[in-house]
């Protein structure tokens, strides 16, 4: 099958359009909820999140991902941490989930959250997982990164750099929302949830809607050979894949790599959505772990059956 890939720069005129949109939001200039490109930026009471065009088009379900403006965190966390795991204050960060929460309209007891460990494994949810991490750490399921249901149970996950990505199957009313660093990327743990789904819920891929959220983008990811080596193993093209930064270095761009596994497990290319939006270039807007080195709060991805 021959595939179209896109190179870094695709993604600029995309990653400007959010920023000046989150920015207008913030007073630098007029208000207002611009779609773009399959990417709404929305403000509802003082908090800033992301929605997928496709999503909202067909229906069903509640999601969005996170921007750092509208909670209560201090400095270094300033203000909409969602993560207990970063040495801001638990008391904070609860605040801040129920506030993100009740701006989408979902009860933030049910949350079901996972302890993130950069794996490719997949957990099946129900409503007997309902609360696992939801206001604390306490329950959260363990060593996941990946998360699928079908029933009326939300799915967080939470990232400050590393790539959110939201699946929807409309046609058997079936979610997942995925973790995925460097290392998930190179296991293609998006596409490995994808034939879970299939295998689970006899969700057809062709049928799936994708939404890969802001995160760190080509333009900044700068990684060694211990990364392009395990990437070059598994990816035949991995040349579109890599800037070679001339010191032994180069730039990954994650963004295309998810994007290329999801079509290859049978995603068409058309049904995917990518933000474009980065993260360490606008560590004001976004959390940065990388922007920030290493001391920041962290954006979560959400999703829920209606």
């Amino acid at each position: 099958m021959q595939i179209k890939r896109l190179q870094a720069g695709n993604y600029q005129p995309e990653f400007e359009y959010h920023i000046r949109t989150i920015r207008s939001f913030l007073g630098l200039t007029g208000k207002g909820t611009p779609m773009s490109h399959g990417i709404k930026v929305t403000k509802k009471k003082d908090i800033i999140y992301y929605t997928v065009q496709s999503f909202e088009e067909q229906g069903g379900v509640i999601h969005g991902f996170s921007a750092r403006h509208g909670g209560v965190s201090l400095p270094p966390f300033a203000s909409l941490n969602l993560g207990f795991h970063t040495g801001d204050n638990p008391e904070a960060v609860k605040e801040n989930r129920i506030k993100f929460c009740n701006v989408l309209g979902i009860d933030p007891a049910k949350l079901v959250t996972a302890e993130q460990v950069h794996s490719d494994k997949v957990a099946v949810v129900t409503t007997k997982d309902a609360g696992a991490g939801a206001l604390s750490t306490t329950g959260a399921l363990v060593a996941t990164d990946a998360m699928i249901t079908r029933e009326q149970v939300p799915l967080m996950a939470f990232y400050a750099d590393c790539v959110p990505i939201l699946i929807y199957d409309p046609v058997v009313k079936a979610v997942g929302v995925v973790h995925s660093g460097w290392s998930g990327t190179v296991l293609q743990i998006a596409a490995k949830t994808i034939r879970t789904m299939a295998q689970e819920f006899r969700t057809d891929p062709a049928n799936c809607l994708i939404g890969i959220g802001p995160s760190i983008g080509p333009c900044c990811y700068e990684v060694d050979d211990k990364v392009i080596d395990k990437v070059k193993a598994v990816f035949p093209y991995w040349q579109d894949l890599l800037e070679d930064k001339g010191n032994g270095h180069w730039n990954l761009d994650l963004w295309e790599i998810n994007r290329q596994s999801l079509i290859e497990a049978g995603v068409p290319a058309e049904n995917i959505t990518v933000s474009g939006v980065c993260t360490k270039c606008n560590s004001e807007l976004l959390f940065s772990y990388r922007g920030e080195h290493g001391t920041t709060g962290r954006l979560a991805a959400v999703i829920m059956i209606k």
